[in-house]
């Protein structure tokens, strides 16, 4: 009895073949370099992570015991905390109102385009910003200053945030919003007791992303926040950072710290890779729960 299907001719097969035997290849070479900077990584740094490494601060003795990088791995968290309550919330009612208020108007599409534009600035010119307006100027506070910093990597991730909540609330489904609004509900509160709840988790994971790229960021922080030995949870001081650390050790000539750079840059990656996998179980549960 015939199925009415077609065979798949041998020409097609080996095409598929061949275009799936591409895509393998290209996967591994892409794949290539991600694990040698892992292995190189691992490799450079695990000798010197200890206990002392993670409890101690930086000495700025290069010649006997250089210390730690705890004031790095505290003022990285403080000001990438503080920036996140900058851009995520401001971030996350840019999109809100892109979507459920502004939608096809002609400043939504003037706030997209700024929004582009955002995304694709390079990182230190957001440092140069703030360091032009906030440090040189000496306006709020002379000087440089953690809070500096801080508003240095929300303008990174303003538009991360904006373009990634803008994403996931447009794939609420219309039917939600047409139910509440038939119940007589005003649009501000369709858009926060329903489109926001459900949005919530692909929310998450966009504000982490955001999140894991800010954290990595050296640039922003050279003009803005600079470095300082010790641990200091005053926002309107100077304050260490792990990329600035990274960036300071590297350069030594003492093969100790330059060991201490290495710690510095896995301690780093693994903070991110921690943050990477928050924001791909939030992904997870968004899916689940649509």
């Amino acid at each position: 009895m015939s199925t009415g299907i077609a065979p798949v001719s041998a020409r097609r097969r080996r095409g598929d073949a061949i275009a799936r035997g591409l895509i393998a290849l290209l996967t591994a070479v892409a794949l290539v370099p991600l694990v040698l900077v892992v292995f190189y990584l691992l490799y450079k740094g695990l000798p010197a992570v200890t206990a002392d490494l993670f409890t101690s601060d930086p000495t700025g003795n290069f010649l006997g015991n250089a210390g730690g990088i705890k004031s790095a791995i505290l003022g990285t968290l403080e000001m990438v905390a503080l920036a996140s309550l900058m851009a995520i919330p401001l971030g996350i009612g840019v999109a809100v109102w892109l979507v459920e208020f502004g939608k096809k108007s002609r400043l939504a599409s003037v706030v997209r385009y700024f929004i582009d534009v955002m995304t694709g600035v390079p990182s230190i010119v957001f440092g140069l910003f703030i360091y032009i307006t906030l440090v040189l100027t000496g306006a709020l506070g002379s000087g440089f200053a953690a809070w500096k910093g801080s508003a240095a990597l929300a303008l990174l991730m303003l538009p991360v945030v904006t373009r990634s909540a803008e994403v996931v609330l447009l794939l609420v489904p219309n039917g939600l919003r047409e139910s509440a609004l038939a119940l007589g509900a005003p649009r501000w509160r369709v858009a926060v007791q329903v489109v926001l709840p459900t949005a919530l988790p692909g929310l998450v994971t966009g504000s982490l992303l955001a999140v894991a790229r800010a954290m990595g960021e050296t640039a922003p922080l050279i003009f803005t926040a600079q470095a300082t030995l010790g641990t200091s949870f005053r926002l309107d001081e100077r304050m260490n950072s792990l990329p600035i650390q990274i960036f300071n050790d590297i350069q030594n000539p003492n093969p100790v710290i330059v060991e201490r750079a290495w710690a510095s840059a896995l301690t780093l990656v693994t903070l991110v890779l921690i943050i990477t996998l928050g924001a791909r179980l939030a992904a997870r549960r968004s899916r689940f729960a649509t």
